[in-house]
């Protein structure tokens, strides 16, 4: 939340204020130098008024919360953390990564490329990325936005997922596990979850996905008509003197990471950046300066 907070205030016209029960390092330091710490740790309803033009709820707000409460008397307009960054960028082009894992890993490979290609992106990630020093970035110049996409809840007053409300252009699916059954009853109530994700994508979307994972398979089967589908896998690789090396009709390309799963993360990435423009000899080009992500 103090990442949306500080990306919004760097928005000219955008006025940001919040609170919180209690606030750790290193969002206290970080709203401090930005200008966002508030006065006095605590909820204080009477802050709020009819002249807010939107109230942001953190995924952890209580039903009860009396800010909440006050809000709603007011009859003011309120959003999740993914519903808000939806408005922020509804009129941008929206690619989405989604999956048990490897989400992050492939986020950051399409913003690495993008930035080193010199393309403008917004974007939220679920770790730092190099060259910035916050999870979100919004802005008013750039027409695309990168979001990685979680699919646990949205908020104690909406609970669907929160990567149903991104409906992007472009997604990203790398596979489905048995995972979050501590928020899903049963494995096959998690696998529909990525089934609605694609039925919620905008109109003539493209998919990307992983065609190693069963599930994913059973669901692009399923597919609206004006989705168009693209696989990917393990792309051609070698080994030598234990440097991974890319074998391309550009020619070889020597990586800084290794493995099966970060190579089908990169292929899922140089898929998504084909979308938007970027050839695959200019996607070879960066992508051997990747380093990996920062946990």
């Amino acid at each position: 939340m103090h990442n949306l907070a500080i990306a919004i205030s760097k928005k000219n016209n955008f006025e940001v204020t919040g609170s919180d029960d209690e606030i750790f390092e290193p969002a206290y330091s970080r709203l401090k130098i930005n200008g966002l710490l508030p006065e006095k740790v605590g909820w204080f309803p009477e802050c709020l008024h009819k002249g807010l033009h939107a109230v942001v709820l953190g995924i952890h707000t209580t039903i009860d919360n009396p800010e909440l409460v006050r809000a709603k008397e007011l009859g003011l307009k309120i959003y999740s953390f993914p519903e808000y960054l939806f408005q922020q960028t509804r009129s941008k082009t929206r690619i989405v990564v989604g999956g048990s894992h490897g989400k992050t890993t492939t986020t950051d490979m399409i913003l690495f490329v993008l930035k080193q290609l010199k393309i403008d992106a917004d974007y939220m990630v679920g770790s730092q990325i190099e060259g910035s020093d916050n999870l979100v970035k919004l802005s008013y110049e750039s027409r695309i936005a990168v979001f990685e996409g979680d699919e646990y809840l949205t908020s104690p007053i909406n609970h669907r997922p929160k990567f149903h409300l991104y409906k992007p252009h472009i997604a990203v699916l790398t596979g489905i596990a048995h995972d979050h059954l501590n928020v899903f009853p049963t494995f096959e109530n998690y696998v529909e979850q990525f089934k609605i994700f694609t039925e919620l994508m905008e109109v003539q979307g493209r998919l990307i996905y992983f065609d190693g994972d069963e599930n994913l398979n059973m669901i692009v089967e399923k597919l609206r008509r004006d989705i168009v589908p693209f696989p990917y896998n393990t792309p051609a690789h070698k080994v030598e003197a234990g440097i991974t090396v890319l074998e391309t009709k550009y020619g070889d390309v020597p990586l800084k990471f290794f493995g099966d799963h970060n190579l089908q993360n990169m292929n899922a990435a140089r898929l998504a950046c084909r979308q938007i423009g970027v050839t695959d000899e200019q996607f070879y080009s960066v992508i051997g300066n990747f380093e990996g992500v920062s946990i």
